[in-house]
């Protein structure tokens, strides 16, 4: 059983701390993989690990057998040298001049705060929420399937929020059982993984510490096993065992084990090059004991896998020495190897604590100054100082329509009763019109067990934990200070975009009520989802179908509790333009007397995902030099233009942006609010359909106004400025552009002309196809627009008899093929489309509505 106040007092002492999450693609074994550990904490008994799926607390996880939100466990071991070389033991030196840790005698807890996340990529809002609170991870792969792509995205991710990876590969029991392997094939298969993970570290990963988060099995911080029956080692284990054997020192041993290291048993001698005589060190020492163990226990007599076992020393009940087969197998493999010691040893040794992990973290976490006292206390990791408390999602508790915060306390103690400032997404430190800010009191502090919790008086920093009573004022993220000048901690960044959306009614009008305080709960728990309210119309925008699907039936059945009315999936268009304004657009305001000249083009290439990810915008808040450089150097501007750019929208930071190009207009910064007011309206509704705007650059060529400021207020010159960019967009060649997912479809090579065709009549762009060394599977990646995935799933399904597995992510966007102002092509009937589900006129506007004449 779990020793809650053991656990507790072990908060205390952050260096033995480890905030980490469990990442990786779909289906690689991530939850089984955590059984091990819960079981090893007392949480769930040995005999249910692999097969109780802990993590999956809610009932369409256990129905579909996949992960859908990430569940924060907190689990407390005792350690002691068998299991793990702690990293702050004293150094003794070796023979050949490194360092390196000796073991502890005495016991130390070890508190793990353990996030499982989902694996779809649907579901990727979750793992970027999960990361924002752990300071490690670990990459789970499967070693028959590889690096996937979604492996590659969620560890973008962590190395994005400076997280520190270890890799598990996961599932050996199918490398040895179903494909067959020979030992070499199996070292090879591992070791193309551990290679493919490495570039995409060394691809990704930045800061100073980005030269340590390279993984080698000699290093320990990959281990091998198979989740499902409970095994698992790394290389430190045998090393152990061999150098006692052979009087060598385990840190020479453990380097011999890996790599192009062999040995000669004729010779008894070691070399690194291969001949006949001599086998891999790896394959002879680690693979071959561990092969020999699995076929013995599964297909020999019980009592020849005994005894082998019991001369290791390992030790059986009198009812574990009836089993037979796979069961025995799985008794034999658990005992000698449990996986829970070789996760807990790369965990402790190779994971930092808090206290080391926010000396690098805060600065790109905090936004203020990173020598005001919040920042400071946060890179000491001071449970005594400022309290500074980063809110990453909400999850809903046993209180119907309420919400527990799952939270990160990066400095100071957060209990019970105290006084914060719950501080916004869009709280701005010295403003007087702050709406984002709540003064309140914390009503209670939780540790997170999974599906359960448990109160507690107080957590101190470099913890995760819950806390219940803040969700009326916290929409989905926030901050809790008791710092009064404190700034907020960084807004997260997701993967994903919600490019499908899907319109909800009630069946019965009068329920229309508890469908609006539905959405508003929805919301609230899921970190990505987005409800809107447009044209009469409830919207529900998601990441994918199967995203939108369990958000849907948590609103029917959760949160509004009453019959819904579903309409088709549809997709999320934008609007841009192709070429520049063939004319300087006129528009005059209503009074007349004040008069706005526009163009629009469209950004250069690359320019709209520069913005999109906030890089750029700082720059020129920051720097406006650098940021002249850059845009002058890299996409051509006018360095003139530069300095002029009043703004980027819609909201302020979207891909569209405004730039001041006229000369010599008095007073023209007069207007300029009203101006980037009617530019975020403009942006947010284009001409075509009212949707968001992209890629577009409006310049304001000229204006004239009348000196009399009552003549010239925003009431005048909004709507005149929003008239001006619409018509500029007309005279610019307008387009639609559509989200295109990268679709990744992993299939045996005998279904891959299935699923081709398929991809080729679906508008699908194949980039690439693999031929997997050693598996008899195959992927393919291939560009889809998003229009086309909806049902692809079942149909891949279908024409591969079941055998092919798609994963989509969001790419890019891409100009639509078609002339939308032309009502008989492709791109015109969309436009149709979406104007008549939107209530509007059905034709687009003629140029003459917007532009006027002198």
């Amino acid at each position: 059983m779990v020793n809650f106040d053991k656990m507790r007092q072990a908060m205390n002492n952050q260096e033995y701390v480890r905030n980490m999450a469990v990442i990786a693609h779909v289906d690689h074994g991530k939850t089984t993989l955590t059984d091990a550990l819960l079981a090893r904490a007392g949480i769930i008994s040995l005999e249910q690990a692999g097969d109780k799926k802990a993590t999956h607390t809610r009932k369409d996880e256990q129905l579909k057998g996949i992960t859908i939100k990430s569940t924060t466990v907190t689990m407390c071991f005792e350690m002691d040298d068998l299991c793990t070389k702690m990293p702050d033991a004293k150094t003794i030196q070796t023979s050949e001049d490194e360092s390196v840790p000796e073991a502890r005698t005495d016991k130390t807890s070890l508190v793990v705060n353990l996030i499982d996340s989902p694996g779809h990529v649907d579901f990727s809002s979750e793992v970027t929420a999960a990361l924002r609170i752990a300071d490690g991870a670990m990459v789970v792969v499967d070693c028959v399937e590889g690096v996937c792509v979604q492996t590659e995205t969620v560890l973008r991710q962590a190395l994005a929020e400076r997280i520190k990876p270890v890799l598990m590969i996961n599932k050996l029991d199918r490398a040895v059982f179903e494909l067959q392997l020979t030992p070499e094939e199996i070292y090879q298969s591992v070791s193309r993984i551990v290679e493919s993970v490495n570039v995409i570290l060394a691809t990704y990963s930045v800061g100073e510490e980005s030269d340590d988060v390279f993984l080698d099995p000699a290093k320990s911080n990959v281990s091998f096993g198979s989740g499902l029956h409970g095994w698992g080692f790394n290389l430190n284990q045998f090393a152990r065992m061999y150098s006692e054997k052979f009087k060598i020192k385990e840190e020479r041993m453990i380097r011999r084990l890996w790599g192009e290291n062999f040995y000669s048993p004729d010779d008894k001698k070691w070399c690194k090059n291969a001949d006949d005589k001599s086998t891999r060190g790896f394959n002879k020492f680690v693979l071959e004991p561990v092969i020999q163990m699995l076929k013995t226990s599964k297909d020999d007599t019980n009592e020849s896998a005994i005894n082998m076992a019991e001369k290791l020393g390992v030790s059986f009940s009198a009812q574990e020495k009836t089993l037979t087969g796979k069961q025995l197998m799985r008794c034999v493999m658990k005992k000698w190897l449990p996986a829970s010691d070789a996760m807990l040893h790369m965990i402790a040794q190779h994971l930092p604590s808090p206290v080391k992990a926010q000396t690098y973290r805060t600065e790109i976490l905090y936004e203020g100054p990173q020598d005001d006292p919040v920042a400071l206390a946060m890179k000491r990791c001071d449970p005594s100082g400022p309290l500074m408390v980063y809110v990453s999602k909400m999850v809903p508790s046993s209180d119907k329509g309420r919400f527990y915060a799952i939270a990160r306390v990066f400095s100071g103690t957060i209990g019970t009763g105290m006084k914060v400032r719950i501080m916004g997404p869009d709280f701005q430190p010295g403003s007087k019109l702050n709406t984002d800010l709540f003064i309140k009191n914390i009503q209670r502090t939780l540790i997170m067990i999974g599906g359960s919790v448990m109160p507690v008086d107080d957590v101190p920093a470099g913890n995760i934990c819950g806390i219940v009573g803040i969700d009326k004022f916290l929409y989905k993220t926030g901050t809790i200070t008791t710092y009064e000048n404190a700034h907020n901690l960084k807004v997260m960044k997701f993967s994903v975009s919600p490019v499908v959306r899907v319109a909800v009614d009630v069946v019965n009008p009068a329920h229309l009520p508890k469908l609006v305080e539905g959405m508003r709960k929805l919301s609230k728990a899921d970190p990505l989802v987005q409800c809107l309210e447009d044209g009469g119309q409830h919207l529900i925008l998601g990441a994918g179908e199967l995203h939108l699907d369990v958000c849907l039936n948590d609103l029917e059945e959760e949160y509004a509790c009453v019959p819904l009315k579903r309409s088709k999936p549809l997709v999320s268009y934008r609007e841009t333009v192709t070429d520049q304004s063939d004319r300087v657009c006129l528009a005059k305001s209503s009074n007349k007397l004040c008069r706005l000249f526009m163009t629009a083009e469209p950004l250069p290439d690359g320019l709209s995902e520069k913005i999109e990810e906030g890089v750029f915008k700082k720059q020129f808040q920051e720097d406006a030099k650098a940021s002249t450089r850059y845009l002058v150097d890299n996409f051509g501007f006018d360095s003139n233009h530069t300095k002029k750019i009043w703004c980027f929208g819609p909201n302020g930071s979207g891909p569209n942006m405004l730039v001041d190009v006229s000369k010599g207009v008095q007073n023209l910064l007069d207007i300029k609010d009203s101006v980037v007011a009617g530019f975020q309206w403009a942006s947010s509704e284009g001409v075509l359909t009212e949707s968001n705007v992209r890629g577009v650059r409006f310049n304001l060529q000229d204006a004239y106004f009348k000196g009399d400021q009552s003549h010239r207020g925003g009431g005048q010159i909004i709507p005149a400025t929003r008239r001006a960019m619409l018509a500029s967009m007309l005279t610019a060649k307008p387009r639609l552009i559509e989200p295109v997912y990268l679709v990744e479809i992993m299939c045996p090579k005998d279904c891959l002309g299935a699923a081709v065709n398929l991809l080729s009549r679906k508008r699908g762009e194949i980039v690439e196809q693999v031929l997997l060394e050693g598996s008899p599977m195959s992927t393919i990646k291939a560009y889809m627009p998003v229009n086309e995935s909806f049902g692809f799933n079942g149909e891949l399904r279908g024409d591969t008899g079941g055998q092919a597995f798609p994963q989509f992510i969001f790419d890019h966007w891409q100009l639509l093929p078609g002339d939308p102002l032309d009502a008989t092509s492709k791109a015109g009937e969309i436009v149709a489309d979406i104007r008549k589900r939107k209530g509007l006129v059905e034709k687009i506007p003629a140029l003459e509505n917007f532009f006027d004449k002198l």
